[in-house]
């Protein structure tokens, strides 16, 4: 019989190394190309600047806050869950940090190799090489620490393990040994706890600065977007980097993480809850080893598929280069995967039947397979629905021409009417998943959809850089011709953006209910809520409104720090009337400053919300009101999520179309475009703030649950009354 540990082990470890090798190599080959001209150079210096003081900040905030959980670990459960959670957020940390080094080293590159080359082709491998950077880090560096906690922590607590929480007699309560559920339970907390920071405040650090630079800029004195007279604009740049790259990468890292460990999760406790003898030793191994082994292939596909489009010949097709990229590396994943599954459980027979596999030896790879194919029908309706190729954008930016009042009811509608079919799809996956594999295919669609996410992130983290690199152009005032090579670059980019929005989401759902699958089957947790329980039927109320309120924050901190943002740049452009000129020169680390303290400021209590509720709610009234909240909280938070990131992706290019003179006659100035600005700044917090952040959300509450009902679903303060 084939015994699968030594294999993985290899598997998984070229995997990673291959991963982070071609990443170095990726970082040192772009870090050597020429930065062009001083004025490029000093412009460049000014963001990398601005982003480093930022995550340095935002870093020392999550070091602090990570030092009182992991003591509060170590103290209720152990110093094995304390350690692995300090893991999760080292390397995700380390993750978003090299991402948004790369960004920032990248972007004056591109613009260069835009100026000297004056190929669309070239252009196009500098920015996608940089952004591969942060891709295959946040695949290598999520599979480097899974593999730390199968080799080092599985072995200490041990794969077969589980948790009794016992109440003594004077009331205190006692684990007697931690799971290896346990433990990576708290390395996904680790990685989601960064990913929560990063998407908060750095979403509320880029919309603040992003609005303020448009609101008065654009709208008021009617100068171009990336204009150098703008001071908003570089703390813009900034937050491109901080927000979309940083934000992006530990947000799709998390989800990696949390499906993988889902399905690690639930196949310990199926066993643990299965008629003794039906599900063996052997194939429990085989269970919780083959999603880890997946991600690995995963990894190696995408490698593979970069590395075809960074050194194949040039193309002038930016748009098919990141398709090929993207769909080459899924290619390689399905036709690999079908051959994993029937290695790891052609031998196991009738025990398959026991957890609800149909289709034998296959059905985890079909659950698998069922998640790639959803995420990338979402991801082609996101791009339907948000694309100015396609009629639901066109039509609102023709709509512009009615005033603003239409032009945000319309982007509305839009959004709304953009839920439907991704949650139909969603669904159609989640049954289809559970038919052929069980509860163990459904987490195994997660892991498939996040499978490839290495290259999701690269194509994704291109789309900021080029955004970038189109500043720097205008603020240097390089030659026209190279700002319509990085223009065509950042309009394919916002595509590959929004794509990757609707990646987030649909994967983040999910993960999500990946977790909340497992929490209904860990330890403590009933197998099945009954939404007509009474506490159950509480729970789902409060985490349905939860989201909305959620977002209200996040919405609220965006406006805040615009309003400071807007005040500072209508005071400079006041004192010192020589800026729009081009006599004066703007202060633009005074905007920056304004950005990164409203975002520090702001993005505590949200994350307090997230992390603190279903920890007060299950030590109060147990685990079914906690699974009330995964279940309402879950459910609102997708459909606002889409809602929210489709409006504002519409906005965004509708406002774009109409500056390419997709309505002739009108073009950047006019009442039309004023309208559609409007609408692109109200849109902005809801694709770039809210939205990304609704998915994390949802996951760092399933997460903690996850964590925290081997004690609250045993010890409530409910129970102590009998209740």
């Amino acid at each position: 019989m084939f015994d699968p540990f030594v294999p993985f082990i290899v598997f998984v470890v070229c995997a990673v190394v291959l991963s982070l090798t071609f990443a170095a190599y990726n970082f040192f080959r772009v870090k050597k190309m020429n930065r062009g001209t001083e004025a490029m150079t000093e412009i460049s210096d000014a963001i990398a600047e601005g982003a480093s003081a930022f995550i340095s900040h935002e870093y020392k905030v999550i070091a602090i806050t990570a030092a009182v959980v992991a003591v509060v670990l170590g103290l209720v459960l152990d110093h094995w869950s304390a350690l692995e959670f300090v893991l999760g957020i080292t390397l995700s940390g380390l993750a978003g940090f090299v991402g948004m080094k790369i960004a920032t080293i990248a972007n004056v590159r591109v613009a260069n190799t835009a100026r000297e080359q004056k190929s669309l082709g070239k252009t196009l491998k500098v920015a996608l090489r940089g952004g591969s950077v942060m891709g295959l880090c946040v695949g290598g560096f999520a599979l480097l620490g899974l593999l730390l906690c199968f080799l080092i922590f599985g072995k200490v607590v041990g794969l077969s393990d589980t948790a009794q929480v016992v109440v003594k007699e004077n009331g205190l309560l006692n684990i007697e040994y931690i799971p290896f559920t346990m433990v990576v339970s708290c390395y996904a907390l680790g990685c989601s706890m960064v990913a929560l920071f990063n998407r908060i405040g750095g979403g509320i650090y880029t919309k603040a600065a992003d609005m303020g630079a448009d609101l008065v800029g654009k709208t008021e004195e009617h100068i171009p977007e990336d204009d150098a007279r703008n001071p908003a604009t570089i703390a813009d740049n900034v937050g491109d980097n901080v927000g979309d790259v940083a934000g992006l990468g530990s947000d799709l890292l998390e989800s990696y993480v949390g499906a993988i460990i889902a399905t690690v999760i639930l196949a310990a406790y199926t066993y643990f809850n299965t008629v003794s003898g039906t599900i063996s030793a052997s194939l429990l191994e085989r269970l919780l080893l083959f999603p880890v082994t997946f991600a690995g292939l995963g990894i190696i596909a995408c490698v593979l598929g970069i590395a075809y489009v960074l050194f194949k010949k040039d193309s002038d097709k930016p748009h098919k280069e990141l398709n090929i990229a993207l769909w080459s590396s899924a290619a390689i994943i399905v036709i690999g995967g079908c051959f994993l599954s029937w290695l790891f459980f052609k031998d196991e027979g009738l025990n398959l039947s026991a957890l609800g596999f149909s289709a034998g030896a296959f059905s985890p790879w079909i659950g698998a397979v069922i998640g790639i194919a959803c995420g990338i029908i979402i991801g082609l309706l996101a791009e339907y629905y948000t694309s100015a190729d396609y009629k639901p954008t066109q039509n609102l930016a023709k709509i512009a021409t009615e005033g603003t009042a239409l032009t945000i009811t319309k982007g509305l509608a839009l959004g709304m009417k953009s839920c439907f079919l991704p949650v139909i799809v969603l669904g159609i996956s989640v049954v289809g998943a559970y038919a052929v594999a069980g509860v163990y295919g459904v987490t195994m669609a997660a892991v498939g959809m996040l499978s490839f996410v290495a290259s999701t992130v690269s194509v994704d983290t291109y789309g900021p850089i080029a955004d970038n690199a189109g500043g720097i152009s205008e603020m240097s005032k390089l030659d026209p011709d190279v700002r319509k090579i990085t223009d065509k670059l950042d309009s394919v980019g916002n595509t590959t953006a929004a794509i990757g929005k609707g990646f987030a989401i649909g994967s983040g759902a999910l993960a999500a209910l990946s977790l909340l699958i497992s929490f209904m089957h860990s330890q403590g947790a009933e197998t099945v809520l009954d939404i007509i329980d009474s506490f159950t039927l509480a729970g789902a109320f409060i985490g349905g409104a939860l989201p909305f309120f959620f977002s209200g924050l996040l919405t609220d901190a965006v406006a805040k720090s615009a309003r400071h943002m807007v005040r500072e740049v209508r005071r400079q452009f006041k004192e010192k009337p020589g800026i729009l000129n081009g006599t004066e020169r703007p202060d633009y680390k005074r905007c920056i400053t304004i950005s990164a303290a409203g975002a520090i400021k702001e993005m505590k209590f949200p994350v307090i919300i997230a992390i603190g509720l279903p920890l007060v709610g299950g030590f109060i009234f147990g685990a079914k009101f906690v699974g009330g909240i995964l279940i309402g909280a879950t459910i609102t938070a997708i459909m606002l999520a889409i809602f929210t990131a489709n409006s504002g992706g519409a906005w965004d290019n509708a406002k774009k179309a109409i500056e390419q003179g997709i309505i002739p006659g009108i073009g950047k100035g006019s009442p039309e475009h004023d309208a559609a600005i409007v609408g692109d700044t109200v849109g902005d917090p809801l694709k770039d703030t809210v939205g990304p952040s609704l998915d994390i959300l949802i996951k760092i509450m399933a997460t903690v649950s996850l964590i925290g009902v081997s004690i609250f679903g045993q010890f409530n303060l409910l129970s102590l009354f009998g209740l």
